[in-house]
This record gives C-alpha cells, structure tokens and sequence, in this order.
C-alpha cells in the first residue's frame, strides 16, 4: 500500500472511532499524534461535513476521501504526520435518531464479539467468512450450508440454503438480541410479531384499484455490504459488523449453481448465478427474514411517501408490494406504477415485471392468494377443493385423499383450515367441523 493511502486509512481508523463530530473527531487525532495540526482541522470539518455529523461511514470510504486531501500528501512526503500513541479503543456509535434508542448488546471489537457469541476468534474467523474462503472450497464438510433447488411454475428454481447446526444457533442469538430489537417499517407485515397475512391485506379492501408488485430475487439482491451498512447505522465497529454480517451472508459455490434444474435463458441464468455468487442473504437461514425488512427500510419508507401523496395505502409482506386507493389514484395508476418501478431500482431491488398486476373492482382483487374485493377470503375454488377434500376424508377414507404421500396428512389439513379460519372464521368454522368427523384410526 502506498505510504499516503496507508496513512490515509490510519487516520480514517482514529476518526472513526467514536462519534462522528468535529470536536471529538479532533479530540481523538489530538490523542494519536499528541497534537493536532493547523491543517487537519479544516479538514475535518469538511469531512464531517461530507459524511454527515454522527453518520457511521465506511473506513474505506473516508479513508479515500481523505488521500485526495493536499494537505494529507504535503504532510506525509514531509515526514510530518506521525502515529506515537495507540489509536483508541472503538466505541459503540448509532446513527442519531432512533438507533440511538435500539437496546443492542455493545460490542466494540472483534473480541468481545468472539466472547459473546462463545467462539475461539478462529471459529468466529470460520463462521464469518470475511475473506470468503469457505465457499471456495470442494469439501461441503467444510461449508456451513446445505442447498436444495425448488422448480417453480415459471421454469426457474428457488435455492434453499439451509444453514447447519452450530451456525443456525449462532444465527438465532443474532436475531433474537440484535436483529429483533430494530424495528421495521411500519408498512412490513412479514416475518414480525403482531402481523400476518391478513394484516397486510386488510388495508386493501374494498378499495376501487389494487396495484401489486413483486420483487425479483428478494433475500439474494440482499447483500452483504448492505447489511454492513445497515450495522455501521446501529452503532457497531466496521470490524465487528463485517462479522456480524458474514455470519448471516453467504455466497453459492459454483458446483451448486451448476446443478441447478431451471430451464432459464443463458442471460438469465447468468445474471441468476452472479447474484448468488455475491454474499447475500441466504433464504433459508433464521436471520435473514429480518434482514431482508430491515434493508427494505428506505424502500417501504419512500413507497410509503409516495403512496400517501397519490392518496393511496401501502404494505408490503415479504416481497410482495400491495397500493391500493380510490378513483382518483386509479386514474393515475399507469405514472404511479412507472413511479414505484424506479424507486424500487434506486433502492437496490428489481420488479419482476411478469407478476405485476392490476386489479379494479370489476375483477378478482387478490394479493398473497386472499381475495380482496369484499372482506378477506379464500377464492371459492380452492375453499370447495379443501372442502372436498375433508368430505371425502370422511366418507372414503383418509387414505384415498393423501394422493402425495404426506407423512402426516392430518397435521397438513389442519394447516390449511387454520390458514383459511385466520383469514376467515366463519368458513374455517365450517370446515373444521367436516375435518372432526374423520376417523384417524
């Protein structure tokens, strides 16, 4: 590395080791270099002023700011800016706002993350994966996931990577002592307490125009420096949340991406393979749910804007977005749509065009298989075909309804009807009195 980038991210490290301000920021420099020159308090005001007083930006990215400081280079080739003191230990630092307010554990060094989680540091190394050396290798033994394809109607495949054992429990703490104290989005009805299906669809009822969106490759477009990001803004150190972050990202090794059984195009399945070759969320690991709601913040947010300035609602669950209003918005729904399409692009995430829909009154609103136009429903052909179901359950026997071999057809209908009695009760109702009339024996 050349001596002025060297230095250059030297000094980025001691700037970025507390609070983001200009006094403090000089405060610490004064402590490093046991003074602060005249020049380098400018220069950290701009600085500041650059990123953003108490924002929590990327070491590298300060680091480049500051290498195209003439002051910086004067200084360096003159032998004048010297390091005698250690930098100092890196603090917590939330983004100002909320995070502020967010009860995570503090954690402030690789170490202490190393303790919390129970790891020797060459475990955490192994789980975290920063270099990402384990998805090189051919040995799966070595690798912390198992992949399974899922074929979909449309020709393409959903990659499942389920995490093993020590990493999914490692997973779990991360979720339930960090992850599940940051709150979403308020228009994010997926993967929280308090919210379901039916909470993401009831703002949609009735309405006179129902637009639905989906987001193409949602946990995969997820990807690790942006759950950096997000880690840097609830105060943790770049060292500790590039590992927080490996923990929960992964990449697909090429063998895996090879045996995949979809019938893409050879453009689509490239651009498929290279966003599984970059660090993503992997879908399939208990983190990244909230992950996903978590780095759709800005998304929700602006959409949420949006809709509220079109007169509209707005929720999304997962990666399905739902808009929804009065006469008025439908009249505008072609340049809403065009809208919503480009904030989606400026916030990382692709529509897939092929499942956008829009829905007037006149036809069949439905948005995550329940019907919208009235009240919350099932449509009619797949309540009479689980009616049936549990009808002929009752006369003939379970045996001559199980035509999949379920290993456990009862618990399966019940599934079903609980299903269709949240969204429901009174045909649930119905339904779950059929379902009492089988014999099991």
């Amino acid at each position: 590395m050349p001596l002025i980038a060297k230095v250059a991210d030297q000094l980025a490290h001691v700037v970025l080791a507390g609070p983001l301000t200009p006094a403090l920021a000089t405060q610490r420099v004064r402590q490093v270099l046991g003074r602060c020159p005249r020049w380098l308090g400018p220069v950290l005001k701009r600085l500041v002023a650059e990123f953003g007083e108490g924002s929590r930006p990327r070491r590298a990215k300060v680091a480049g700011w500051l290498r195209n400081e003439p002051g910086l280079g004067e200084a360096v080739v003159s032998g004048r800016l010297r390091f005698p003191n250690p930098a100092p230990e890196p603090l917590m630092c939330p983004a100002q706002g909320p995070p502020e307010t967010w009860k995570v554990p503090a954690i402030r060094t690789v170490g202490e993350l190393a303790v919390w989680l129970g790891l020797a540091a060459g475990e955490l190394e192994w789980f975290a994966d920063v270099r990402l050396r384990n998805s090189r290798t051919t040995e799966s033994r070595l690798g912390h996931y198992r992949y399974r394809w899922i074929l979909k109607r449309d020709g393409s495949a959903r990659l499942i990577q389920s995490p093993k054992l020590r990493l999914k429990l490692i997973q779990r703490r991360v979720l339930s002592e960090i992850l599940g104290r940051i709150p979403p989005h308020e228009a994010a009805h997926g993967f929280r307490a308090g919210r379901s299906i039916r909470t993401f669809v009831v703002p949609h009822i009735g309405r006179e125009i129902v637009l639905r969106f989906d987001l193409r490759d949602f946990f995969p477009s997820v990807t690790r420096a942006r759950i950096v990001a997000l880690l840097l803004t609830v105060g943790y150190p770049e060292p500790v949340a590039w590992r927080l972050a490996g923990i929960c990202t992964a990449r697909v090794p090429r063998a895996i991406l090879t045996a995949s059984p979809d019938r893409l195009s050879p453009a689509s399945a490239w651009f498929r393979n290279k966003r599984y070759a970059m660090p993503h969320l992997p879908q399939g690991a208990p983190t990244s749910p909230a992950l996903a709601n978590l780095a759709a913040y800005l998304l929700d947010r602006r959409l949420a804007g949006l809709a509220t300035a079109a007169g509209a609602s707005y929720t999304r669950y997962a990666d399905d977005l739902v808009f929804s209003g009065g006469p008025e918005f439908a009249r505008g729904a072609g340049r809403f749509s065009v809208q919503v399409g480009a904030i989606v692009l400026e916030e990382g995430f692709e529509l897939n065009g092929r499942k956008t829909r829009v829905m007037r009154r006149g036809v069949s609103q439905r948005a995550a298989g329940i019907v919208l136009n009235e009240h919350p429903n099932i449509s009619r052909r797949d309540f009479d075909a689980l009616k049936a179901i549990l009808h002929n359950c009752a006369k003939l026997g379970v045996s001559s309804q199980n035509r999949d071999t379920r290993p456990d057809f009862r618990a399966h209908l019940l599934g079903r009807i609980a299903h269709l009695t949240h969204v429901n009760p009174d045909r649930g109702g119905k339904l779950r009195r059929v379902f009492d009339r089988i014999a099991w024996i």
